[in-house]
């Protein structure tokens, strides 16, 4: 089994924004990145809009609609109302149509994603949101920790896959942490479980070309969705490049 790529384009849009006008343009790296073999694009419009723009999801919707077996992903918090011109996650997501919506539980001023669903708290609250996604077409993805409760709660609620935060594995790893071993079984065993229990299996979260190669050990990864460590080694490496030496990891391991 390989491993899809979902290359997220948030830091493109971040640094478009720092000026006026539309330089870089996220849909012609979104194509780049295309073009040079990503199995997706990901995007994580945020109330703020920091970085993409609800015109980015709608223009990057109409490029994927003509590019056969490539998943468009967003990723958001689906209680993110609307503010300003962002018309909230719902209303954005019902008129782009994904082919995923990964849910996360960050809140509007978070500066990015940090920690899984506890659907003990929020379980009932997404049902009805992901039987709506389901309703649109959408597979539904929830970002959750390691924790075999909470994978059991995430099928439970109706997510088809989930995402697993591997912000702390990142962490340990650049580390050289005594407990790597023991955090890397800890991951093997949620995503071994959610299989088992019918749930596909995503990743994602600092994962970058020098720990992802040893992440992808773990059995049954079905995509993984990296943007900020790429769009930091296409500085060095060319937008394409920097593709490529991922895709190398990933249909390789």
């Amino acid at each position: 089994m390989t491993t899809q790529l979902s290359v997220n384009l948030n830091k493109i849009a971040l640094i478009r924004n720092s000026r006026e006008g539309n330089y870089p343009d996220v849909v012609h790296h979104g194509q780049i990145c295309l073009d040079a073999g990503a199995d997706g694009l990901t995007v994580h419009p945020r109330p703020d809009q920091r970085h993409i723009r609800p015109e980015d999801v709608m223009a990057l919707s109409e490029l994927l609609e003509t590019k056969d077996g490539i998943e468009f992903n967003i990723e958001g918090n689906p209680h993110a109302g609307a503010t300003g011109r962002y018309p909230g996650f719902m209303a954005l997501v019902q008129q782009a149509r994904p082919d995923q919506c990964t849910l996360v539980p960050d809140s509007d001023d978070q500066l990015t994603s940090d920690h899984g669903f506890d659907l003990t708290r929020s379980g009932e609250a997404l049902k009805p949101i992901i039987a709506e996604l389901h309703d649109l077409g959408c597979r539904v993805s929830l970002f959750m920790d390691p924790d075999l409760e909470q994978i059991d709660l995430a099928r439970a609620v109706g997510a088809d896959r989930i995402e697993l935060y591997t912000g702390p594995y990142a962490a340990a790893h650049k580390a050289h942490n005594s407990e790597l071993d023991a955090l890397l079984d800890r991951y093997r065993l949620a995503a071994s479980h959610a299989r088992e229990i019918g749930l596909g299996v995503n990743a994602g979260h600092d994962l970058n070309l020098d720990n992802l190669e040893q992440f992808l050990h773990i059995r049954g990864i079905d995509e993984v969705s990296i943007g900020h460590a790429l769009t930091v080694d296409a500085l060095q490496m060319g937008l394409a490049a920097a593709v490529r030496a991922y895709l190398k990891i990933c249909k390789g391991h």
